[in-house]
């Protein structure tokens, strides 16, 4: 007996589980090209769980309450989590508005900062935008950390560290001696 009910238990966890998420994400994204799909869903979920709950108060009768508890413990569980786990999606950098735009300037930053690390002829005229002793360059390090830890880290603003990023590039600039670009 409790054999029986420990596997009609389980049977009754992952199809509830299966049935509930599915049903979420059909509701809440879209059901699909198939305008029947969520009835069948719902009667593929009702295939095991039905029986999954009948089964045990058939043997015994206290078996059926403790069934439905579980059902809705589970569905409840699982709807939970889907919730959860879309809002930390939503709160991904990447997914935020402007995030193209944001890694575009990032990179650009960085493209123009390596042109001192990587040109000879840059690194001997402005020897500072490469050496973290100073004050300026070890500040723009700093905001390069953070820059890339705001890309890939929810709940952080990228956006603002790409602009501190920027300001650092500019104020080492500025420290090392390097001319402002002619005005267009």
């Amino acid at each position: 007996m409790p054999a029986m009910m420990l596997l009609w238990g389980v049977a009754l966890v992952l199809a509830t589980a299966a049935t509930t998420y599915v049903l979420h994400k059909k509701l809440t994204h879209g059901r699909g090209p198939e305008p029947d799909g969520l009835f069948w869903d719902v009667f593929a979920g009702l295939v095991v769980i039905v029986p999954a709950v009948l089964v045990p108060s058939v043997q015994w009768p206290p078996a059926g309450i403790i069934m439905v508890f579980v059902c809705f413990a589970t569905a409840a569980t699982t709807f939970a989590g889907a919730r959860k786990v879309e809002r930390a999606h939503a709160a991904e950098p990447r997914r935020r508005a402007g995030f193209a735009d944001d890694v575009a300037r990032h990179q650009s930053i960085l493209a123009q900062w390596s042109r001192y690390e990587l040109d000879p002829g840059r690194a001997i005229d402005f020897p500072a935008m490469t050496d973290v002793r100073t004050q300026e360059t070890a500040a723009f390090t700093r905001a390069m950390r953070e820059a890339e830890y705001c890309r890939v880290t929810a709940g952080t603003d990228y956006r603002a560290a790409v602009e501190r990023l920027a300001d650092a590039l500019t104020a080492a600039e500025r420290a090392a001696g390097v001319p402002l670009p002619a005005p267009r």
